[in-house]
């Protein structure tokens, strides 16, 4: 939603879109730890954990915004040389009128009504027992009902060459458990680990950000959900057991280390890639893995401070 705005303030400024769009992915992977829905990779683990979205605002929503603030004096640094305007050109864009950009207000009256309702199925999960997915779907199908958009001009709108990928991502996944590969390895992570929560946890956190860099974080997460299940069944855990927050972290933050590690990377790039804006996997990447070396040591600290320490 705000890369074609990001896209046209970076034109209007005479400025390189890219340096703008790779801070905006960061925050997406960043802030998204926060919340059940705010990443793919945390709706994989609920679903397999039985977390509610309550659940994640309490364990990882204060150390999702201390990232942030840190990912921030980041970004100034990192980008300091493109992060300057002409203040004549910020002008002209700063006398635009905002109001003038909503073609159709009723359909935006309509969609935030959606929106807060859609969030307000979330966090009521305890109480509608709706899984996320099912509330999704509903007020998708609810502003199509309501709204006077054609539905042929939604469906063109979804990323599918996106969401094909992942699919087929899935099914590679869904061999490599019914081949027993996944078994084998939980296996012997159970044995390598045994009982001892730190050590387990703090060898997930790591260990899943440097894998979810590589393959992607949400067919990671779909391989590693049903082994940290059976690591926590193993030191006798429940549902909200820290080794399932360590997963959510490692694979979260771990997606920003390189183009390929999450899917607002892909989204993103493609974007760009379609405005002539192409940011390289180079390019992305020598930033992504500052980012994610800084952002996953303090969660390491996050995780023994919280849930050893204290």
């Amino acid at each position: 939603m705000i890369v074609p705005v990001t896209l046209l303030v970076c034109e209007r400024l005479a400025l390189p879109a890219a340096p703008f769009l790779i801070a905006e992915v960061f925050a997406s992977n960043i802030g998204g730890t926060a919340t059940l829905v705010g990443d793919p990779p945390n709706i994989i683990i609920a679903g397999r954990a039985g977390l509610t979205f309550n659940d994640f605002l309490v364990h990882l929503a204060p150390l999702a915004a201390l990232l942030v603030v840190v990912l921030v004096a980041l970004c100034r640094v990192m980008f300091r040389r493109s992060f300057v305007y002409d203040e004549d050109r910020a002008g002209e864009i700063m006398a635009l009128e905002e109001r003038e950009a909503i073609k159709d207000p009723r359909l935006l009256v309509q969609g935030l009504i959606v929106l807060a309702l859609v969030v307000a199925g979330f966090v009521l999960h305890p109480v509608l027992h709706y899984e996320p997915s099912i509330v999704a779907l509903l007020g998708a199908g609810l502003l199509v009902a309501v709204s006077s958009a054609e539905t042929s001009e939604v469906l063109s709108e979804v990323e599918w060459p996106t969401l094909a990928f992942f699919a087929g991502l899935f099914v590679m996944i869904g061999g490599l458990i019914d081949t027993g590969v996944i078994d084998s390895v939980s296996k012997t992570l159970a044995h390598a680990i045994g009982t001892d929560e730190l050590l387990g946890s703090l060898t997930l956190l790591g260990a899943s950000a440097m894998l979810s860099g590589v393959v992607d974080n949400i067919p990671y997460v779909a391989t590693m959900a049903p082994i940290t299940g059976d690591l926590v069944h193993n030191m006798g855990g429940g549902s909200d057991h820290v080794m399932w927050w360590a997963l959510a972290l490692g694979a979260d933050l771990g997606g920003n280390a390189t183009a390929i590690g999450a899917s607002a990377n892909v989204v993103v790039l493609g974007i760009a890639e379609r405005n002539r804006q192409p940011i390289t996997f180079w390019q992305f990447t020598k930033y992504g893995l500052i980012v994610t070396a800084v952002t996953v040591t303090i969660s390491l600290g996050y995780v023994w401070l919280r849930y050893f320490a204290l």
